[in-house]
């Protein structure tokens, strides 16, 4: 046993370099797991100044000075920025306010609807299992509702964490475009000088990281603005909070997708019943689902490696896991980093034991 163990060590961690690069993965991924909570306005920034940097190199290629393409970059950053608290935080809010005023409503034409089930399908359905499914419905509609009542009275000590971090994190991101070369200047001053590995992994996961995460942020908002002209054209209640739901639902592929189109349907069949309207709701909404993963998709991610379905269903459940909601959106690119790293990793062959040629 000691062999197998010694000659594993030997095959995959003879190189010096591999040893760091293993004991600095370890050691980021405790550092993150133990304080990302603490550090997560600098995270964030880092995250948004990586994405912002790609505008600011465009910038620089048509002889824009270094200072003012930041300056432009970052202008145009703080405007978006204010732009979507201002205008679609707000509509959004009231839209949710709206909602939690209508549930009882809701509730009730959910157990008029209910109530006709063992009526029009008694082989499927009993008057009992109508009376489990209504009080199941209104067990979990309170159990939402006090959840979100004890949301909104304990937000005020998140409100000022908010104002907090809209303060530091627009500063830390245009500190982070304009010295950026200093701060990497430092943290490679700090790195073995021979580090081969290091690029080539580094080389591999950054274009696969900038090519996700900016196509990811327009998938997003192409997908959430399309939807939002959809929903308003039908006449749908609460089309801005949807559209938001349907937007962010392309961050989890696959299961996102799923889950938002239960309050979809949901809101639809309460607002339409079963009719013409429902149905072409549900068909401009399955066209736009369509839409994203066989045009959009392909489109947006034609240079980022494919991974297969189920490894980015396992990446999702386990990142998310470690890292919430970042592990979430941050599923595809781990994975990949990860795929970078397995595919650089440098493997010790002993003399001798090459496969033949010929």
């Amino acid at each position: 046993m000691l062999k197998i163990v010694k000659h594993w060590f030997e095959k995959y961690f003879s190189d010096e370099e591999a040893v760091v690069v293993f004991i600095l993965l370890i050691f980021s991924t405790l550092f993150i797991i133990n304080f990302g909570a603490m550090l997560a306005p600098v995270i964030g920034s880092i995250i948004i100044a990586y994405v912002l940097q790609g505008l600011v190199v465009k910038l620089q290629r048509f002889k824009v000075p270094h200072l003012y393409a930041v300056i432009g970059v970052f202008t145009v950053f703080v405007g978006v920025t204010l732009a979507t608290v201002l205008v679609l935080m707000p509509l959004v809010a009231r839209q949710v306010s709206s909602l939690f005023k209508e549930l009882p409503v809701m509730l009730t034409d959910a157990r008029q609807l209910i109530g006709l089930l063992p009526e029009r399908y008694p082989q499927f359905f009993s008057e009992d299992m109508v009376t489990n499914i209504y009080g199941q419905l209104a067990n979990e509609v309170t159990s939402f509702t006090q959840v979100a009542l004890s949301f909104s009275l304990s937000s005020i000590p998140a409100l000022i964490t908010v104002l907090i971090y809209a303060v530091l994190v627009p500063i830390m991101v245009f500190f982070l475009l304009k010295d950026k070369d200093e701060l990497l200047a430092g943290v490679s001053a700090v790195l073995p000088t021979e580090r081969r590995l290091m690029r080539e992994i580094w080389h591999e996961s950054n274009l696969q990281f900038a090519n996700y995460i900016r196509g990811k942020v327009l998938e997003i908002v192409i997908v959430g603005g399309v939807t939002y002209v959809a929903f308003v054209w039908l006449g749908i209640n609460y089309a801005a909070l949807l559209a938001t739901l349907v937007g962010l639902s392309v961050v989890i592929p696959y299961i996102g997708a799923a889950l938002v189109t239960i309050p979809v349907a949901a809101i639809g069949l309460f607002q339409f019943g079963w009719g013409a309207d429902f149905v072409w709701l549900m068909a401009i909404y399955f066209v736009i689902q369509a839409l994203d993963g066989n045009v959009l998709v392909p489109l947006l991610f034609s240079e980022v490696v494919n991974l297969h379905p189920v490894v980015i269903i396992v990446s999702v459940l386990f990142f998310g896991g470690i890292w919430g909601l970042w592990g979430v959106f941050f599923a595809i690119p781990l994975a990949t980093l990860l795929k970078a790293i397995f595919a650089s990793w440098p493997i010790m062959v002993k003399p001798g034991s090459e496969a033949p040629e010929g």
